[in-house]
C-alpha cells in the first residue's frame, strides 16, 4: 500500500517538474525578465503615441467664393390642357356611328358621332300630328264662338223690335254665357296649339342632338363610345368625348407646400422635367397661385398654375412633372458651403487636463481605459447664437461670427462678418481626433 502511494507522488512531482534542479530555474528567470521588459516598452510606446496623437490634427477646408446664388422651390404636379372640354349626350339611344378616333384633329361643328334617330323621328311625327289636331280645334272653337255671337246678335235684335217682350232676359243671359264659353274654347284651343308646338320643338331639338358635334377646334384626347353602344342619359349626361382645344399651350398644376408658398408669386420663372425626357429642362412661367388649400395625408399644399409652351408637342396631358421655381437670385454673392456653417469643434471632456498642444492622460487610464459614459462623450461647442465659422490660425481654430442671407441648400450667402473671398474655412476634422 505504501509503495503504491509513493509511486503516485513521484508521478505527480515529475509532472509538476519539482525534481528539476536549480540550474534550470536560473535559466528561466532571465527569460521572464526579458518578457516583462518587452511588454513595458510596448505599453510606453502606445502611451506616447496616444499622448501625441492630437498634435497631428488635420482639418478639411473649403474656400470662400463669389458667385451667383439662386433660391428655388421644388414642387410636383401634372400637365393639363389650357381648355379641356368633355362632350356628352343629352338624349338616350344607340350609337349609330362614330366619326372620329383618338388624336384626331377636329374643327368647330364637325360631326363626332350619330345616335340612332328612329324613335326620335316617330316622336317628331307624332308631335306634328298633335300640332295639326290642335290647330283644327282652334278653327272649330272659333266657328263655335262665331255662331254664338251671331245667335246673341239675333236675339238682341228681336228683343229690340218686340219692345222687350221676346226673348226673355233669361234667354239673353244664357246666350251671352254661351258666347263667352265659345271664346274660352278658342283660347284653350290656341293654348293647345302652343303646347303641341313646344313638344314638336323639343322632339326636333332631340333630333338635332342625336348628331354629336365638336364645340371647339382641338384634338380628341379620349373616346368612350363604340358603334352599337347604348347611351343612357337619365340624371346626368354621359361623357362621350374629351377634347383639348390647343395642345401647343399647356398648364402645369403643381402642389406647393405651405412652408414654401410665401416665396412663390405670379411672374416667377421656372423649369421642369418629365420622366419621358429626363435630360430636357422645359422653361415655364407662374401665372396663378391659388388661395384654396388641399390637405393630403396631413400635408397642406396650394395649387400653383405654371404656363407651358409646347410648340413641338413633346409634352402630353397627364404627364407628371417636377418643377423648380426660381424665387430669388443674388449676383456676385460671397458664398460658403453649408458644411462650413454646420461645423463645430469638439469640446474637451470633463476631467481631462490640457497641457501644451496635446492632451495627456495618466498611464493607468491609457493602459486601462474606463468604460464610456455620458460625461466623456464629445460635445458640440456651437451655441444657439449667431452663425459661426472657423478659420485655421497656426494650430488653433479661430471662430468668426457671420450673418447669413439666401441659401439654396448647398451654399449660403454671407452678408456680414470678417470673411473675405479666398479665405479657407473648416468643414470637418479628417484625422488626429481622439
Amino acid at each position: 500500500m505504501n509503495a503504491n502511494v509513493t509511486l503516485q507522488n513521484k508521478d505527480v512531482e515529475d509532472t509538476l517538474g519539482l525534481h528539476e534542479n536549480v540550474g534550470h530555474r536560473r535559466v528561466r528567470r532571465p527569460v521572464f525578465i526579458l518578457i516583462v521588459f518587452t511588454v513595458v516598452c510596448a505599453l510606453v510606446f502606445v502611451v506616447r503615441n496616444r499622448v501625441g496623437a492630437t498634435d497631428g490634427i488635420r482639418y478639411e477646408t473649403e474656400p470662400v467664393m463669389r458667385g451667383e446664388l439662386v433660391e428655388t422651390v421644388t414642387a410636383t404636379g401634372t400637365l393639363v390642357p389650357v381648355n379641356e372640354v368633355e362632350i356628352g349626350s343629352e338624349i338616350s339611344g344607340t350609337i349609330r356611328s362614330v366619326e372620329v378616333d383618338f388624336n384626331d384633329r377636329v374643327t368647330n361643328g364637325q360631326v363626332l358621332a350619330r345616335i340612332d334617330t328612329s324613335k326620335l323621328l316617330a316622336q317628331v311625327q307624332q308631335s306634328e300630328s298633335a300640332l295639326e289636331a290642335a290647330r283644327a280645334k282652334v278653327l272649330e272653337a272659333e266657328a263655335t264662338a262665331k255662331e254664338a255671337e251671331s245667335q246673341l246678335t239675333r236675339l238682341r235684335h228681336v228683343h229690340e223690335i218686340s219692345g222687350g217682350l221676346v226673348p226673355s232676359q233669361n234667354e239673353l243671359d244664357t246666350q251671352d254665357a254661351a258666347m263667352a264659353r265659345a271664346h274660352a274654347s278658342v283660347a284653350s284651343a290656341k293654348a293647345d296649339v302652343s303646347n303641341a308646338q313646344a313638344a314638336l320643338d323639343v322632339n326636333r331639338s332631340d333630333m338635332e342632338k342625336a348628331v354629336i358635334v365638336s364645340p371647339i377646334n382641338g384634338v380628341v384626347l379620349d373616346r368612350k363610345i363604340e358603334p352599337g353602344q347604348t347611351v343612357a342619359a337619365s340624371f346626368e349626361s354621359p361623357v362621350l368625348f374629351t377634347l383639348a382645344e390647343d395642345l401647343t399651350k399647356l398648364e402645369l398644376q403643381v402642389d406647393v407646400d405651405e412652408a414654401d408658398v410665401g416665396r412663390v408669386c405670379n411672374g416667377q420663372d421656372a423649369v421642369f422635367t418629365v420622366d419621358a425626357y429626363p435630360d430636357t429642362h422645359f422653361p415655364a412661367t407662374i401665372t396663378q397661385v391659388r388661395y384654396g388649400s388641399k390637405t393630403t395625408e396631413g400635408v397642406v399644399t396650394y395649387t400653383t398654375v405654371i404656363k407651358v409652351g409646347n410648340d413641338d408637342l413633346l409634352l402630353r396631358p397627364g404627364m407628371t412633372a417636377t418643377a423648380v421655381v426660381t424665387t430669388r437670385k443674388t449676383e456676385n454673392a460671397l458664398l460658403v458651403s453649408n458644411a462650413v456653417l454646420r461645423f463645430a469643434p469638439p469640446q474637451k471632456s470633463a476631467g481631462v487636463a490640457e497641457e501644451g498642444n496635446g492632451v495627456k492622460r495618466s498611464l493607468v487610464r491609457s493602459i486601462l481605459p474606463s468604460p464610456p459614459n455620458r460625461d466623456t462623450k464629445t460635445k458640440a461647442s456651437r451655441s444657439s447664437g449667431p452663425p459661426t465659422v472657423y478659420v485655421i490660425e497656426g494650430k488653433q481654430l479661430r471662430p468668426v461670427q457671420v450673418t447669413t442671407g439666401l441659401s439654396d441648400g448647398v451654399q449660403t450667402e454671407i452678408t456680414g462678418g470678417a470673411i473675405e473671398q479666398g479665405m479657407t474655412l473648416v468643414t470637418a476634422i479628417i484625422s488626429g481626433q481622439k
